[in-house]
C-alpha cells in the first residue's frame, strides 16, 4: 500500500474458512490491521471449513462468498438451497454482502435475487479474466451482466 499508494478502500483480503482456522488468534490481529486501514475483508467458500459462528462475529468480515459446491445444484437440492438461503440471510443480518460464487444458469441468479444474494460470479458472466480482457469486456457491453463501479472485477446479481 505504501509503495503503490492505492487505496486501501479498493483492496479486499479473501481468507478461506479452513484458513482461519490455522491460528485463529494470530489471524484476527492481522486482518483486524489491516481493516483499520480501511481493507476489505471476505471470508471465502463460506460453510466448507470448520468455524464456527462465534469466529464470523470475531473477525468482524465485511463480506461472505457463498462457494460454489453449493450454488452448483440448489435448483434441484433442497438441502443446498436451503444451506445457501441461511448463509445469505446471516450475512444480511449481519450487514455483510454476500456473494455467490460458481453461478452458471439463469436459475441460479433468479434463486440468489429471490432470495437477496448481493452479488455473483461465476462462467454465466464470464470465465476469469486478464486485466487487459477485462477491459474490453466492459467496453464490450458485457451484455448479461452489468459491473459494479464499487469494484471492476465483481460482477452484480441485480
Amino acid at each position: 500500500i505504501d509503495e503503490t499508494g492505492i487505496d486501501p478502500g479498493r483492496l479486499e483480503i479473501e481468507i478461506t474458512e479452513s484458513a482461519l482456522m490455522e491460528n485463529l488468534d494470530s489471524t484476527v490481529r492481522h486482518l483486524a490491521a489491516f481493516q483499520a486501514i480501511g481493507v476489505r475483508l471476505a471470508i471465502d467458500d463460506i460453510g466448507t471449513g470448520h468455524s464456527s459462528l462465534a469466529n464470523l462475529k470475531r473477525l468482524s468480515v465485511d463480506m461472505l462468498k457463498i462457494d460454489r459446491t453449493f450454488i452448483r445444484d440448489l435448483e434441484v437440492d433442497a438441502d443446498d438451497a436451503a444451506i445457501t438461503r441461511a448463509i445469505i440471510q446471516i450475512g444480511l443480518s449481519l450487514d455483510l454482502t454476500v456473494v455467490a460464487e460458481g453461478v452458471e444458469t439463469p436459475g441460479q441468479v433468479e434463486f440468489l435475487r429471490k432470495h437477496q444474494c448481493q452479488q455473483a460470479q461465476g462462467y454465466l458472466y464470464s470465465k476469469a479474466l486478464s486485466a487487459e480482457a477485462l477491459k474490453d469486456w466492459i467496453r464490450n457491453g458485457c451484455a448479461t451482466a452489468q459491473v459494479s463501479r464499487s469494484s471492476v472485477n465483481r460482477v452484480l446479481v441485480h
